[in-house]
């Protein structure tokens, strides 16, 4: 009996590492509307072959969207902003980080009216920004290190295509906000003021990640690391061919290239054997220390101060909410 009940067991234990190994037959990838360097591989169908599953892409509008899909188990992985995110995993979610998609620069600016020349200007003025979002955590973090007095300045959150609306009724003075949204600002009457990569040297890493349910990743861990795989080799094309990659996007998106261009361009990306050391994900050691670990922290320090997540939800360690040994996998092959 007792081998009997042994060679069950060993069964059972063999039909569970061959389901955890099998490919899902779907996988969920939320991504927002704007140009990114994974639409290369929405537009030629690679996720779908490296990934031996069908790619069911879903568009959100903001990251705050993107937490309610992952809340409601509606995607697997997502391409968002890393101030949703770490509310997100304040908040309980089951999910985890597991990349940077890249670090923003001047992808996310604020654009003002005549008369608004420097940052100092909005004080006194209406400015738009989208809630739960990296720009607003840019502008925020703009209005601090400048000393600029909060009280004066009337801040709005509307969504992207609110704003351009508000901005074309004159309801606001400026808007701090990504592409495509900010080239329409531009377009009508707006200039740049400012961009978020002006914030790197006051201590500031704004960034869009890969987030994935924590389920996913850990009966598909394959999947995970060879969308990563992905990710590097779209980045790569778009270093060697950028007028190339941009046209591509520009298309798959319904942008004009220069738009594409400008996006694209705005970004920083680290390489996955870079997000695989301490100055990103980590290496799998005093994660709450690395990089992203050190950017989490001042993030939900952020978040609590304007009252959007509550200081005592805040984790001791981030250690549940990094994990680097999916891109350090696809960075070994």
């Amino acid at each position: 009996m007792k081998k009997t009940l042994g060679i069950l067991f060993a069964a059972a234990s063999f039909w569970t590492n061959i389901s955890m190994a099998a490919n899902p037959p779907e996988v969920r990838v939320a991504y927002s509307g704007g140009s990114q360097v994974l639409m290369l591989a929405k537009a030629d169908g690679s996720l779908d072959k490296a990934l031996h599953s069908q790619v069911k892409w879903v568009q959100f509008a903001s990251g705050a969207d993107a937490l309610n899909y992952f809340a409601s188990n509606a995607i697997d992985i997502a391409n968002f902003g890393s101030s949703p995110a770490t509310a997100g995993i304040v908040r309980k979610l089951p999910v985890e980080i597991i990349g940077v998609s890249g670090v923003i620069a001047s992808y996310e600016r604020l654009i003002g009216k005549e008369g608004i020349n420097n940052i100092k200007d909005i004080e006194g003025k209406r400015v738009a920004y989208p809630p739960n979002s990296t720009a607003q955590y840019a502008l925020e973090a703009a209005i601090s290190v400048n000393k600029l007095d909060r009280s004066k300045i009337t801040l709005l959150p509307l969504r992207p295509a609110e704003m351009v609306a508000a901005w074309k009724r004159g309801d606001i003075d400026a808007g701090y906000v990504w592409a495509p949204f900010a080239q329409e600002l531009e377009s009508s009457g707006g200039h740049q003021v400012f961009a978020t990569k002006d914030l790197q040297k006051d201590g500031y890493l704004i960034y869009n990640n890969y987030v994935v349910r924590k389920a996913f990743a850990q009966q598909y861990p394959e999947t995970v690391s060879a969308f990563l795989r992905i990710h590097q080799q779209k980045v790569d094309e778009f270093k060697k061919d950028p007028e190339s990659a941009a046209a591509i996007v520009a298309k798959e998106v319904g942008a004009p290239v220069t738009t594409a261009a400008n996006t694209l361009g705005g970004l920083e990306y680290p390489t996955l054997a870079d997000q695989g050391t301490a100055a990103w994900l980590g290496n799998g050691t005093d994660t709450t220390h690395s990089g992203i670990g050190k950017a989490l922290s001042k993030t939900s320090n952020f978040l609590a101060g304007i009252g959007e997540i509550r200081q005592r939800d805040i984790p001791d360690n981030w250690d549940a909410a990094i994990d680097s040994r999916y891109i350090r996998e696809a960075a070994a092959k």
